[in-house]
């Protein structure tokens, strides 16, 4: 695994010399400016792209466009604050690096701590651990450049290791499966799949706990409302079934919340598939993972689908999830990719049972 000796990103902006700009606005601006005050960085102010600045404030700060934010800096130092998939957007975001130093800070999506020097620090045996399980090169060259990338805020790191989403589907030989889409959304994945296989899918059950965006999905998938393989599941995936409160407001990444205004109810893996048949289960649920994987013991013993599952959502998946796979079944061997996204959201485990 990759020994990282620095420079690291949070010490790198404590004695930044260039004025720091932050690119973006929304939440992850929000929890980036909360980062920098509490270790002592100042920012100078906010930037957004040109056709989002109407002169509005933002935390204080008074948005500008990049070439408003030049003018006052010319030498400024940039954080992006957001983050996206968009080939236009990424590389509005390369060229803004090719003009000032630009750095994307790694802050979890849902919980955990912060990627630092201490972090890492604490973190070395599980991260050597994790780094043993991996399957291939590619594996190993996306996990060490993800630490390289978190520690340092580059995000060259991130474009050094990436692969289409289509290769993990090629990775793990998906065919004529019977598919489990836990955190469905609208059916995006679900419909990527069915394109993927030529629509040789023999059954799909979708899972899915925000019932607008089981709403959508019916809307855009009416086969699951006419015929009979497919299925829709409107619940939250834990590792024990009840009710728990839900944070529907963030739409695509409505997630479980302690602080969220509705309640829905919750299901396990092994409940959800039953005595039915899963080859192929894919888990998008928003920094649920680890439980998730905890409510699958007896499929995962008893089936061994192929996995496709998040590694992003929370700071410790990275690790967590891997040791906690090994520890329920170990015949498992596991891959881990990243597809282009800026920062690193969206960083997949997929594994198939030996």
């Amino acid at each position: 695994m990759v020994s990282f000796s620095g420079p690291f990103l949070w010490e790198t902006l404590q004695t930044c010399p260039r004025p720091i700009w932050l690119y973006g606005m929304g939440n992850g601006a929000e929890k980036l400016l909360q980062q920098c005050r509490e270790r002592g960085i100042k920012v100078t102010g906010v930037f957004a792209s040109d056709g989002f600045v109407r002169g509005q404030t933002f935390m204080g700060y008074t948005v500008k466009t990049l070439s408003q934010a030049e003018e006052i800096s010319p030498d400024l130092t940039v954080l992006l604050a957001f983050g996206s998939s968009l080939p236009e957007v990424m590389e509005r975001i390369d060229a803004i690096s090719r003009r000032h130093p630009l750095y994307a800070p790694d802050l979890p999506l849902f919980g955990g701590e912060v990627w630092d020097r201490g972090y890492y620090e604490a973190h070395r045996s599980e991260l050597e651990a994790a780094y043993q399980l991996l399957g291939d090169d590619q594996s190993r060259l996306v996990f060490d450049n993800l630490v390289r990338y978190r520690l340092s805020g580059d995000l060259s790191y991130l474009a050094a290791c990436e692969t289409p989403r289509e290769e993990i589907y090629r990775l793990l030989d998906i065919g004529d499966e019977d598919y489990f889409d836990l955190g469905a959304y609208d059916g995006d994945t679900v419909r990527e799949v069915l394109a993927f296989t030529g629509n040789r899918l023999r059954s799909v059950t979708a899972v899915e706990p925000d019932p607008k965006n089981a709403a959508k999905l019916l809307r855009r998938m009416p086969q699951f409302s006419s015929d009979p393989s497919f299925t829709l599941v409107q619940a939250a995936v834990w590792r024990e079934s009840g009710r728990m409160r839900f944070d529907a407001a963030a739409g695509r990444s409505a997630s479980l919340a302690e602080d969220g205004k509705s309640e829905v109810g919750c299901l396990t893996i092994d409940e959800i598939v039953g005595k039915g048949k899963c080859t192929f289960l894919k888990m998008d649920v928003e920094g649920a993972e680890e439980a998730a994987l905890l409510g699958a013991k007896n499929l995962l013993k008893a089936q061994r689908p192929k996995l496709l599952f998040s590694a992003y959502h929370r700071s410790g998946d990275l690790f967590a999830l891997p040791e906690l796979l090994h520890r329920i079944e170990p015949s498992y061997r596991l891959y881990l990719r990243h597809q282009p996204y800026y920062p690193a959201w969206e960083v997949n485990f997929c594994a198939r049972a030996d």
